[in-house]
C-alpha cells in the first residue's frame, strides 16, 4: 500500500443507518423479502425513500414494535412467529427471507440468528431464512448490503470446483454489460452475488475466484476468504482506467493474452474514453473534498484525479478495508490528506479552510454547505446511479460536472 498518513477520527459522524441498502437490494432480489423488525420510524425511512405507495406489493416490510412489546406485556417471539406466518402465507413467492434488524434497544435484545433457525425449521427449510443487522448504531448504509451478502455467503454450500464470483449489487443492464465483456475474453462460468434468483444453486470453495465490484463489502470479502476463496485484487471498475485495470486483473488470472485482450475492450474503451472527455472540460483544474458515507470515496476520487484531471483536497471514508482498496492507494496520486471515520465538525473546519469547488457528501450535510454557496454532489446518489464499467463511464463523470454547471449558469444569469 502507498505511504499516504491515514487521519483517523473516531467523533460524530453523519451517515443512513443499513437498513437503506434494502432499497436496492429488493430491487435485485427478486424472489427475496426483507423483513425489518424495528420501529416506526424503520417504517417511515422504507417508505419515504422507496416512493412506495401504500397500496403496491414491495419485497421488504416493518415488524413494528407496539408499546405492549416495549412494556414486555407480549412475547415478542410469538408474535414475530404470528406475522411472518401470515406474511408467508399471503406472500407464496417469497423463497428467501431476511429478518433485518434495527437500533431499538428490544430489538437489539432480541436474538433474530436464533429467531430465524427456529423459523426455518418450523418451516421445515422450504424456504430460506437468514438474519442479518442494518442497525444504525453498527452499520453505515452501504454496509446494509455487505452485512445481507455476508449472510448468503455463510450459508452456500461447499463446492470446490473452478469458477468466477462477482460480488457486489448491479443494475441488470450493466450486470450484463460484464458478462458479456468476460464472456468474450473466455472467462467463465461467472456467477453474481447477490443473484436475482435464490433457486440457483452454486456453492463457494477453493476452485473459487472472486472479484468485488463495490468497495464497502469488506465482511463479504472476508467470508469468501474463510471459504477458502481467492480474491483477485484490482482498482474497482469506476471510469475507462478502473474498468480496464478489474477486467485486466481477472484475464491475467484466466490466462487471457494481453493482446485478445486488448482487442475485445478496444472498441468499449475507446467509447469510454470520449465519453468521459465531455465532462472533463468542465472537471479539469478544479478541486473536490469528500466526507466520508458511502465507502465509495477513494475509487470515485481516483477516477476524479486520473481521468478528469481533478485536484484532491480531502478523501474522507467510514472505513478503509487494505484488501480492497490498496490498488486504489497505490493509483490514487497526490493528495492533500484521507481520512478514515469521521469527526464532523473538525472535518467542516477543514473543509471550510480549503474551500473546493465541489463537495461530495451525504444529504445532512449538502444543504447547509448549498446555503453558503458551495457546489454539492449527493453521495447516495452514486450508489443508485448506474456508474460501473466502461458504458457508465461518461454518466459518472456528468455526474460531478453537473453541479458545477448550475453554479456557473446560476451566476452567468445574476451577474445578467
Amino acid at each position: 500500500m502507498s505511504d499516504f498518513p491515514i487521519l483517523k477520527q473516531r467523533g460524530q459522524h453523519e451517515v443512513f443507518c443499513g437498513l437503506t441498502a434494502i432499497l436496492w437490494l429488493h430491487r435485485k432480489m427478486q424472489d427475496a423479502f426483507f423483513l425489518v423488525v424495528g420501529s416506526r420510524t424503520c417504517a417511515h425511512l422504507l417508505q419515504s425513500a422507496a416512493g412506495v405507495m401504500i397500496f403496491a406489493e414491495p419485497r421488504f416490510g416493518t415488524i413494528i414494535l407496539e408499546e405492549s412489546d416495549l412494556a414486555g406485556m407480549a412475547d415478542m417471539h410469538t408474535e414475530l412467529d404470528r406475522e411472518i406466518e401470515r406474511l408467508l402465507s399471503r406472500r407464496t413467492d417469497i423463497k428467501r427471507l431476511f429478518l433485518v434488524g434495527s437500533c431499538p434497544s428490544e430489538v437489539i435484545k432480541l436474538d433474530l440468528d436464533v429467531a430465524a433457525k427456529r423459523l426455518a425449521k418450523k418451516f421445515n427449510n422450504s424456504i430460506q431464512i437468514a438474519n442479518f443487522s442494518g442497525s444504525g448504531i453498527e452499520t453505515t448504509f452501504t454496509q446494509g448490503e455487505d452485512a445481507c451478502l455476508e449472510t448468503v455467503i455463510r450459508d452456500l454450500p461447499a463446492d470446490d470446483s473452478q469458477q468466477l464470483i462477482v460480488l457486489g449489487t448491479m443494475p441488470d443492464a450493466v450486470e450484463d454489460q460484464m458478462k458479456s465483456l468476460l464472456s468474450d475474453l473466455g472467462i467463465g462460468p461467472v456467477k453474481v452475488i447477490p443473484t436475482a434468483d435464490q433457486r440457483q444453486k452454486f456453492g463457494v470453495g477453493r476452485g473459487t475466484h472472486f472479484a468485488c465490484v463495490q468497495p464497502f463489502l469488506g465482511a463479504t470479502h472476508d467470508a469468501m476468504i474463510q471459504r477458502g476463496a481467492k480474491h483477485i485484487s484490482a482498482p474497482f471498475p469506476f471510469g475507462a482506467n478502473g474498468t480496464t485495470d478489474w477486467l485486466w486483473a481477472i484475464a491475467d488470472t484466466y490466462g487471457v493474452s494481453r493482446d485478445h485482450f486488448d482487442q475485445v475492450i478496444a472498441a468499449p474503451l475507446a467509447r469510454a474514453k470520449k465519453a468521459v472527455a465531455h465532462s472533463k472540460s468542465v472537471l479539469q483544474g478544479k478541486s473536490v473534498f469528500f466526507f466520508p458515507d458511502s465507502q465509495l470515496e477513494l475509487p470515485l476520487a481516483r477516477f476524479l484525479a486520473q481521468e478528469c484531471g481533478m485536484t484532491l483536497t480531502e478523501v474522507g471514508t467510514p472505513y478503509l478495508h487494505s484488501a480492497l482498496l490498496r490498488h486504489e492507494l497505490d493509483a490514487i496520486g497526490p493528495i492533500a490528506s484521507i481520512s478514515e471515520g469521521q469527526d464532523v465538525d473538525l472535518q467542516l473546519d477543514r473543509h471550510a479552510t480549503v474551500n473546493p469547488d465541489l463537495t461530495v457528501c451525504g444529504l445532512g450535510l449538502a444543504n447547509p454547505l448549498e446555503g453558503q454557496g458551495k457546489s454539492t454532489k449527493w453521495s447516495i446518489e452514486l450508489v443508485f446511479s448506474p456508474v460501473h464499467f466502461y458504458e457508465q463511464a461518461g454518466d459518472l463523470a456528468a455526474l460531478f460536472a453537473r453541479p458545477l454547471i448550475r453554479k456557473g449558469l446560476l451566476t452567468k444569469e445574476a451577474a445578467e
